[in-house]
């Protein structure tokens, strides 16, 4: 019945962004609402391996920039729906992603995340020495202009994501209380105590590399028709990563709702900032927020909720 209501309330909540969409004239809150969007779907995929299974991946531009440059080497093979490159780089992501898994998740805390690190590196260094999709010079990408009953592309745009939003969202909720978030959280808590208990922690783990780097893969997948022109600088920018991180540790880390509430929150406040003031200063407020929720709120925005709940119903 949850899962039921929950899907209802994604498609009412589509049905409004979808009429706003023929609404709204000024396209710039399109554009502004795809890159919340877009990093939704990343905080949310970084969360189904960092945070349920607890570890650190800092590999996210590499997925992100894969799924990207996928649409661009079938942008030049053969042009496909882009539904279909989405689900095209979903596919090359997770591959790699499993790839990764099984060559890292041997190794536990910081060296783990420096392996991420290593990966993103070296898969930068292949795509700009890969002259088919730009290499180092980059590639531009000719979208169309309008597109059948809502027009403007952007809109387009932003719809896909919207819809890869909330099936991110849905995956993450069904995750969470089923047996296969019972055995992230086991891995998260204590991993040989879950070994010993006979949970298959490397198969898990597995998963979890697997579907959070098809989802990074899918939410890059849209990239090059929305800035026109990727080279790898963009692709790989520091600032995916660190956002991908950040949010869900503002928002909140043990449940689905918290990258949400992260993105949501971190993504409007810089894109605000980018229009009053200038986009240099996002990766600052990340910084700010980041040792200001560490001091006030170690368990994200949700933990905070939760204690001053809690307290609440401890005076009553």
């Amino acid at each position: 019945m949850a899962a039921k209501r929950f899907w209802l309330i994604a498609i009412l909540v589509g049905a409004v962004f979808f009429g706003l969409s023929l609404l709204v004239p000024n396209q710039y809150y399109f554009q502004a609402g795809y890159v919340v969007l877009q990093y939704i779907v990343l905080a949310t995929a970084w969360n189904i391996l960092g945070g349920y299974t607890g570890y650190v991946n800092f590999g996210v531009a590499a997925f992100f920039a894969l799924g990207a440059y996928s649409s661009v080497a079938l942008y030049k093979l053969a042009p496909l729906p882009l539904p279909v490159l989405i689900l095209i780089a979903g596919i090359v992501s997770g591959v790699v992603g499993l790839g990764m898994g099984y060559l890292t998740l041997r190794l536990r805390g910081a060296f783990f995340s420096i392996a991420t690190l290593a990966m993103a590196v070296v898969m930068q260094t292949l795509i700009t020495n890969w002259d088919y999709v730009g290499g180092s010079r980059g590639a531009y990408i000719l979208r169309p202009a309008q597109v059948p009953i809502l027009g403007n592309y952007i809109v387009y745009l932003f719809l896909i994501m919207l819809i890869l939003a909330v099936i991110t969202i849905g995956i993450a909720r069904s995750i969470e209380r089923s047996r296969l978030g019972f055995g992230f959280a086991a891995i998260r808590d204590d991993e040989q105590a879950a070994e010993a208990a006979g949970v298959p922690t490397l198969r898990l783990k597995l998963v979890a590399t697997t579907l959070s780097g098809a989802l990074m893969g899918m939410a890059g997948a849209p990239l090059p028709y929305y800035v026109t022109y990727l080279d790898p600088a963009s692709g790989f920018s520091l600032s995916y990563a660190v956002n991908s991180i950040a949010m869900p540790l503002i928002g909140g880390m043990t449940n689905w709702i918290g990258p949400l509430i992260g993105a949501l929150f971190l993504g409007t406040i810089q894109q605000l900032a980018t229009v009053t003031i200038s986009s240099a200063l996002n990766l600052l407020i990340v910084g700010l927020l980041l040792v200001g929720f560490v001091v006030i709120a170690p368990n994200g925005i949700v933990g905070l909720f939760e204690r001053v709940v809690e307290r609440a119903r401890g005076r009553r």
